[in-house]
């Protein structure tokens, strides 16, 4: 597994020259959220696609 620190300086690394710190922020935020993501499917966390129609079905009559 890649230490944390280093995959930060890699992702940031491959930003162009003329990021901001938002673009940084976002990228970093991203990259969490779908590490997070994935773990989630490993264990077992997911919806069937019953269940998302249902869910989307319920918030769109709204």
């Amino acid at each position: 597994m890649v230490a944390v620190k280093q995959e930060a300086q890699d992702m940031i690394q491959n930003l162009p020259d003329n990021c901001t710190y938002e673009d940084i922020q976002y990228h970093l935020y991203v990259v969490e959220k779908i590490k997070n993501g994935i773990s989630r499917a490993e264990n077992g966390e997911t919806l069937s696609h019953q269940d998302a129609k249902q869910r989307m079905t319920k918030w769109l009559s709204n």
